[in-house]
C-alpha cells in the first residue's frame, strides 16, 4: 500500500501560498466564512479544470467520493454545489485574477531561457484576442449582438514559453484595439499585432515609451515613400521603406516616420504588409515576426480544448471571470510544474492529460510519466512517510 501523497496534492504544493493569502486579504475573501474558504473555492475550480466537469452537480459527486483524499490537498471544507455557486457569484474575481498574475510572473521566469522561432535578446509579445460565445437569455449583461452574448479574452503573449503576460477580460462589444489602453508597453520589447490594432494615436504612445511594435498595414492607409533599401526577392521580401504618413488625421497622430516592409507568402499565395517602428532589424526578421504571432492563436486553441472556458458554473459577470481566472492559473501552474519536474519534453497538453488521468494516484507526481528521468527535479519528497508500505 502506498502511503503517499496524491499527485493532485503535489500539484498544489507549486501554488504559492503567501501570494495567495495577499490576494484574499486584500479583497477580503474569507471575511464571516465559517466553511468552504477561499483556498477550498480555488481547490475545487482548479480540479473541474483538470477534469472538464461539465457541472455543479458533477464536481459535488466526485468530491464526495473522494472528501478523504482531497483532505491531504489542503481541502478543509464541505462541498456543495450550492456553495460552489454562491462562492463563485459572490467572491470577488479579483482575488483569483491577482493570484494568476502571480503565477504567471513565476510560469515567466521560468520559462525565460525557452527557445523561439524568431530569437532576440528582447521580450516579443504577440497581442489578440478570442471572443467565447454566450446564450443572451442566460447572460444577458455580455450582450454582444442582437441575439447573441459573449466575452472576449485580450491577452499579450510572451511567445518565450507561450505564457500570458497580460489578460483583460471584457465582454464582446469591446473592439480589440481598446485593449492597448489597458497596459503599459516594456521598454525596449517587441509587439506583435493583427491589423485590428492599427490605430496610429495608440501605437505612437509605443514609440514615446521606447517599445517596438509590427502590425499589418491597413488597405485604405495614406502615406508617402521617403526611403527604399534593396531587398532579395528570392526570400519573399518584395520591399523595404521608410514612408511617412499623409492622412489629414494620422499624421497628427503619428508624425514620426515609419518602416513599411512587405513579404510574399508562397504557401499561402498572399501578400502581406507590415508597418514598424523598428528601422534596425533585418526585413526578413520583421517578416518572421508575424508568423511568431501565432502562437497566441495556439494559446487560445489550447486553453479552449483543454480547460473548461467555453461552458461556465454560474451565469454572474463574477463567476465567469472567477472561472476564466482560475483557469488561466491552472495553465500557469502546469507550465511550473513542467519547469520544475524537468518535463520539457513532454507538451502541455500531454502533462494535463496524464496529470488528470493520475489525480488521485498515490505516488510521486514524477512517476506517472513512466520511464522519465526525474534525478534533476526541484521537488522534495523526502518529507514523505510511507507508514504502510510491507
Amino acid at each position: 500500500m502506498n502511503g503517499g501523497r496524491t499527485v493532485f496534492a503535489q500539484l498544489l504544493d507549486f501554488v504559492p501560498m503567501h501570494d495567495f493569502n495577499k490576494s484574499v486579504a486584500r479583497y477580503e475573501g474569507n471575511k464571516r466564512v465559517k466553511s468552504f474558504s477561499c483556498y477550498d473555492q480555488f481547490i475545487a475550480m482548479a480540479f473541474a479544470q483538470l477534469t472538464q466537469c461539465d457541472s455543479l452537480r458533477a464536481i459535488e459527486a466526485c468530491f464526495r467520493a473522494a472528501q478523504k483524499r482531497l483532505y491531504h490537498c489542503g481541502f478543509r471544507g464541505r462541498m456543495t454545489k450550492s456553495t460552489l455557486a454562491d462562492a463563485n457569484n459572490k467572491r470577488d474575481w479579483r482575488i483569483y485574477s491577482e493570484f494568476a498574475y502571480a503565477l504567471i510572473a513565476e510560469a515567466r521566469q521560468l520559462n525565460s531561457g525557452a527557445k523561439v522561432a524568431v530569437d532576440l535578446k528582447r521580450d516579443i509579445y504577440a497581442l489578440d484576442s478570442t471572443t467565447i460565445d454566450l446564450c443572451l437569455e442566460v447572460f444577458p449583461w455580455a450582450k454582444f449582438r442582437r441575439t447573441k452574448a459573449a466575452v472576449k479574452m485580450h491577452t499579450v503573449l510572451d511567445i518565450r514559453g507561450s505564457i500570458p503576460s497580460v489578460i483583460h477580460v471584457t465582454d464582446g462589444k469591446v473592439h480589440d484595439v481598446n485593449f492597448l489602453d489597458h497596459f503599459v508597453p516594456e521598454l525596449g520589447a517587441i509587439y506583435i499585432m493583427d491589423r485590428a490594432y492599427n490605430d496610429f494615436e495608440r501605437l505612437y504612445r509605443f514609440t514615446t515609451g521606447d517599445a517596438f511594435f509590427v502590425v499589418r498595414e491597413k488597405r485604405n492607409m495614406q502615406s508617402r515613400v521617403t526611403e527604399r533599401r534593396d531587398v532579395d526577392d528570392t526570400t519573399g521580401l518584395r520591399c523595404d521603406q521608410t514612408i511617412v504618413l499623409t492622412g489629414v488625421q494620422t499624421k497628427l497622430k503619428y508624425p514620426r516616420e515609419l518602416r513599411r516592409v512587405r513579404f510574399y507568402d508562397t504557401e499561402q499565395q498572399r501578400s502581406l504588409v507590415f508597418l514598424t517602428n523598428n528601422f534596425r532589424l533585418a526585413p526578413l526578421t520583421i517578416a518572421r515576426f508575424y508568423k511568431a504571432r501565432w502562437t497566441v492563436e495556439l494559446f487560445f486553441k489550447w486553453i479552449k480544448q483543454n480547460l473548461r472556458i467555453k461552458a461556465f458554473y454560474g451565469t454572474s459577470a463574477n463567476a465567469v471571470k472567477t472561472q476564466i481566472w482560475i483557469a488561466i492559473a491552472v495553465y500557469c501552474l502546469v507550465a511550473i510544474a513542467r519547469q520544475e519536474l524537468r518535463l520539457v519534453e513532454y507538451s502541455m497538453s500531454e502533462i494535463l492529460q496524464i496529470v488528470s488521468f493520475s489525480l488521485f494516484e498515490k505516488s510521486p507526481i514524477f512517476a506517472v510519466f513512466g520511464d522519465h528521468d526525474h534525478t534533476n527535479s526541484k521537488m522534495d519528497f523526502s518529507n514523505q512517510l510511507n507508514l504502510f508500505d510491507s
